[in-house]
């Protein structure tokens, strides 16, 4: 798989953002698998040490973390401005929350993929995710050659996390029908195991 110029970089930036502190390796090239994919050390080590210099800085053996003097902002603002890409715009909010300041029948179409399972997503299970072991979170065997990227294990939720899916849909899905106009477009990725 080829990627476009400065995923790689834009990912491992993304990383340091988000966790607003130095990393090691294996912090980082997880957190860039989550956003890309299949990654190597290797790859995200040329670019900490090699492909771009002045951006990173290493402060220990296998840690890095961002040069001060490179121009980036440590922190993410999620309440910054909406950002405009191209003919597309970025809000940067809990989208629940976003979608009940919209006009009704304001949206021609909804795409997402949300959070479904709620619980893979909080710091403990992450935590276990980048430790690789524990928690809800398998990484599914290979197939055809490719290494597929860790899936969360639906079959481990308590009643507790079922009714907060539930509560969690019901959430969206009253707010993306009110918002999307008549005959409009609203797809949404889901599981087996969850679609009803």
């Amino acid at each position: 798989m080829s990627l476009a110029p400065g995923v790689v970089r834009d990912s491992i930036i993304e990383c340091f953002l988000r966790l607003g502190r130095e990393a090691s390796i294996e912090e980082i090239t997880n957190a860039v698998y989550l956003k890309i994919g299949e990654i190597s050390k290797s790859s995200v080590r040329s670019y900490l040490s090699l492909n771009t210099p002045g951006l990173f800085e290493r402060v220990d053996r296998g840690v890095y973390r961002l040069n001060g003097d490179a121009g980036i902002t440590p922190s993410l603002d999620l309440t910054s401005s909406p950002k405009a890409v191209g003919k597309s715009t970025i809000f940067f909010d809990d989208a629940i929350e976003w979608l009940k300041r919209q006009k009704d029948n304001s949206i021609h179409a909804v795409v997402t993929d949300p959070p479904y399972g709620l619980v893979e997503y909080t710091k403990q299970q992450t935590e276990k995710l980048r430790a690789g072991k524990g928690g809800i979170w398998r990484k599914p065997p290979s197939f055809d050659g490719h290494k597929r990227a860790p899936l969360p294990r639906f079959t481990v939720l308590r009643e507790e996390d079922l009714r907060n899916i539930s509560l969690f849909f019901k959430e969206l899905s009253s707010q993306v029908e009110r918002v999307v106009v008549p005959g409009g477009n609203i797809v949404i990725a889901s599981n087996p195991l969850l679609s009803h």
